[in-house]
């Protein structure tokens, strides 16, 4: 991805997905990362952040996206992505 918002390093949680945007009027696929970070000192939230890959975007300018979540918020949306997975898994065997 040229001309980055986002940091993107070993840490960065998921850097390579395939992800789609819809707006009025249009819709878009692109790459994508996603990244869920916590501050490094005294953390009191969890941010998760997407940002596609604006060299594919013919719609959309160069922006990430974020969601600040608290601990419980967090973990009601760990619980979700599990279960969700949970029945993926199920179908595909």
């Amino acid at each position: 991805m040229a001309d980055r918002i986002m940091t993107v390093n070993a840490y960065t949680t998921l850097d390579l997905l395939s992800g789609h945007a819809e707006g009025h009027g249009f819709e878009e696929e692109a790459m994508a990362t996603l990244n869920v970070r916590t501050p490094r000192t005294e953390p009191e939230h969890v941010t998760l952040q997407l940002e596609l890959d604006n060299t594919e975007l013919e719609q959309l300018p160069a922006h990430a996206d974020s969601v600040t979540l608290t601990a419980e918020q967090a973990r009601t949306l760990a619980q979700e992505l599990t279960e969700c997975a949970q029945r993926v898994e199920a179908e595909s065997e």
